[in-house]
């Protein structure tokens, strides 16, 4: 057989395998199947373009045009052959999602006909609307042009008929104008300065990985229900709703049997993430009703972010085939637990070590403890950064809720790891016994022994030590990780280049290698000291303590992205070679007016609601029970009737005094905005929406919750939390 047929022919298979539902074929089969992936590579690349494809990826090698246009040719027959029509790239504007513009595999050919057509040109580089997209003043409407590039090392994909290409996305002048070119360079940053601190201990380490594994939390609700919510529809949360008479306080949903359609729409949704190569893993019912969490094996920090991106568009689109609606916001429901999604992070190297796991000899666990200790050193001086990375209009809800983290950060090491850092803040040993995983015997016949990790978990830790990673909490689900990833890997590169050079120091100085890392060990334990916390995040007394420590707790989300443009920030940003200062301003713009939009949002749906929904709804029962109340006049004796009216008298006055203040309420509100729309300066305009808005959707709501516990079920028009939170 030709090489030319065995490709069609294993196309085939593949286009046929990516097909196939689980229920007949294993996941090994499928995996990848729509995927780019270097087994692709190899297959449909030339040996030499696939060997310089490689060590661009690999090694930052740079692609030359002639590379590019043989990936073009072997990535454009490879989709064809899966049946694709389009190609597209795929970027992560400053919106929280990703954008696409698609574009056929034609062009003329000369003589009146089309010819399919894709070269290195258009892999490389498109040009998308820079003035478009959130860009914070860098683009003007008359300036649009922008550029998205081919980021080679994430591999393009499938969906549906189009050929998707991931992408940096840039202005013309430069500036980064998405998510992944700072993650990209803030993933380089952390690789060169771990690098350079790894050769302390191992002169072999050529690379430094930066992994990440995410756990998305998300809700379900019925689309029939959901469409009969515009809170919902247009918000992502229901501003209105008094809480369901049973709801999580059995705890009985967590880890529960896990409903039959919802476990069909996971089915699916793990068949089509399989398929594009996300290594879906984990699946359980979460805390509240209809919520659920899904979580992938670990990936490199990058491609963990696009396959995250992508399995939310993804659930959006599959829970419609089952007749839901996928929430990601991060408090949908009052009452009940919001949700996160829980970044799992650690460095590992190219010769196969966890950086963040401890060793087996004494100089494996310095190495462990050198790392650790410059996590926590970069956290405690960019607490208010990294709070910052993870603030949003949506996740302030969610945040110290007695659920979530606090909006302070802190780390939780464990009795061990600290015990252990006490112990080298305060003695001169250079010995180092760090217990690895502990046997536990239970009094109980045919139980095994369980193997214990060296470390508890502790779930109001935002920044917790959890064995050999560090797992922030504080992420809110419907955020792109990248925010807080490029936050968090550009400040632990900023430290450890600090580190290196204050060591290397020592050295010149006459110290001995290891003596001079645990002298500067012990002296940043002591300065990062603040930082560590076991206790509970939730208490009162933490958050007294945590200002005593100097910690930031400030709790205003347009206060809390000051942090980026705080002058350690742009130092350690711009030293790293991750952001510029034009670049930290424009994202600050972007961020307040999205505060801004998304409140005045809330703001005008609520208004609608209110008094086109709610005050009809309240006054047209308020009427039925005053002609009831005229008609016990008529049938009974005054004094009687009196007595037998009393309650719906209680039950008039009452609507009367809901009514009143929500209209009242409202007015004000939209007075409020209107004030507030006329600062010009988006960060006053963001404090004024959280000063004086945010407090109003509250307190007309908490008069709307009222109305809804006394007027008729029948004429509230608005499914509620007991319908819309039970899956049936």
């Amino acid at each position: 057989m030709s090489k030319l047929r065995f490709r069609v022919v294993e196309a085939a298979f593949e286009k046929k395998a990516a097909e196939v539902p689980a229920s007949t074929e294993r996941p090994a089969t499928y995996f990848g199947s729509l995927v780019f992936n270097r087994q692709k590579m190899f297959k449909y690349l030339p040996e030499k373009a696939y060997a310089k494809l490689i060590d661009c990826i690999d090694n930052n090698a740079p692609l030359d045009r002639e590379t590019a246009n043989a990936t073009a040719a072997g990535m454009k027959k490879w989709a064809l052959e899966m049946g694709a029509t389009h190609y597209t790239h795929w970027f992560h504007p400053l919106t929280e999602g990703t954008a696409e513009k698609h574009d056929a595999f034609v062009e003329h050919d000369g003589k009146g006909g089309m010819i399919e057509e894709f070269s290195g040109k258009l892999l490389i580089q498109q040009e998308p609307d820079a003035s478009s997209f959130p860009n914070g003043g860098i683009r003007n409407t008359f300036e649009a042009r922008g550029y998205s590039a081919w980021d080679p090392s994430s591999p393009a994909f499938i969906v549906g008929d189009t050929l998707c290409i991931p992408t940096i996305f840039i202005a013309y002048t430069g500036e980064s104008l998405d998510y992944k070119a700072p993650l990209l360079k803030a993933l380089e940053a952390v690789n060169k300065a771990a690098v350079d601190v790894c050769h302390y201990f191992n002169e072999d380490v050529k690379k430094v990985y930066s992994y990440l594994g995410w756990e998305q939390e998300y809700f379900l609700v019925d689309e029939g229900l959901y469409a009969a919510r515009p809170d919902l529809l247009l918000t992502g949360r229901t501003l209105m709703g008094h809480e369901s008479s049973k709801n999580q306080q059995l705890e009985d949903h967590y880890f529960g049997a896990i409903p039959t359609r919802v476990m069909e729409f996971m089915k699916d949704l793990e068949i089509e993430a399989l398929k594009l190569g996300i290594p879906v893993k984990t699946r359980h019912n979460e805390v509240a009703p209809n919520q659920f969490e899904l979580a992938p094996i670990f990936e490199e920090c990058n491609l963990a972010n696009d396959h995250n991106l992508l399995i939310m568009a993804l659930m959006r689109k599959i829970s419609r085939k089952h007749g839901f609606r996928v929430l990601l916001h991060e408090k949908p429901f009052k009452g009940v637990n919001g949700s996160g999604k829980h970044n799992n992070w650690s460095l590992g190297t190219d010769t196969g070590i966890l950086l963040m796991a401890p060793g087996k000899t004494p100089e494996d666990n310095l190495r462990f403890i050198t790392f650790v200790v410059n996590v926590l050193k970069a956290v405690y001086i960019h607490n208010a950064l990294l709070k910052a990375s993870i603030s949003s209009a949506t996740n302030a809800h969610r945040l110290g809720a007695n659920e979530a983290p606090p909006a302070i950060i802190s780390s939780f090491l464990g009795s061990q790891l600290s015990a252990v850092l006490d112990h080298l803040e305060k003695s001169d040993s250079e010995n180092f016994n760090l217990a690895g995983k502990q046997g536990m015997k239970l009094d109980i016949a045919r139980i095994p022994e369980l193997q214990i990790d060296n470390t508890d978990r502790n779930r109001t830790s935002p920044f917790a030590f959890t064995g050999n990673r560090f797992e922030f909490r504080a992420v809110g689900s419907s955020a792109n990780c990248a925010s807080a990833m490029l936050a968090l890997n550009a400040a632990v590169a900023d430290q450890l280049k600090h580190f290196k050079t204050t060591v290397d120091t020592k050295i010149a100085e006459g110290k001995d290698k290891f003596t001079a890392i645990i002298d500067q060990l012990r002296k940043d334990i002591k300065e990062c000291k603040a930082i560590h916390f076991d206790g509970n995040g939730y208490s009162d007394e933490w958050k007294a303590e945590a200002i005593r420590r100097g910690l930031d707790c400030e709790t205003s989300v347009p206060l809390i992205f000051d942090a980026y443009l705080k002058d350690s920030s742009v130092k350690m940003f711009e030293s790293t070679g991750v952001m510029t200062r034009k670049e930290l301003e424009a994202r600050n713009e972007v961020k307040w007016e999205t505060y801004t939009k998304k409140i005045q949002i809330e703001a005008r749906v609520l208004g609608d609601l209110a008094m086109n929904h709610i005050i009809p709804m309240a006054t047209k029962y308020q009427s039925s029970l005053i002609d009831n109340v005229y008609k016990m006049k008529d049938l009974f004796p005054t004094e009687k009737a009196v007595h037998l009216s009393s309650k719906n008298l209680e039950i008039i006055e009452d609507i009367a005094n809901h009514t009143i203040f929500i209209k009242e309420k409202v007015d004000e509100m939209v007075n409020a905005r209107k004030k507030a729309n006329k600062i010009e300066n988006e960060r006053e305009k963001a404090i004024a929406y959280h000063d004086t808005i945010v407090p109003m959707l509250e307190a007309i709501r908490y008069h709307i919750d009222k109305l809804e516990l006394v007027v008729d079920d029948q004429m509230w028009t608005l499914p509620k939390y007991r319908e819309l939170l039970f899956i049936r």
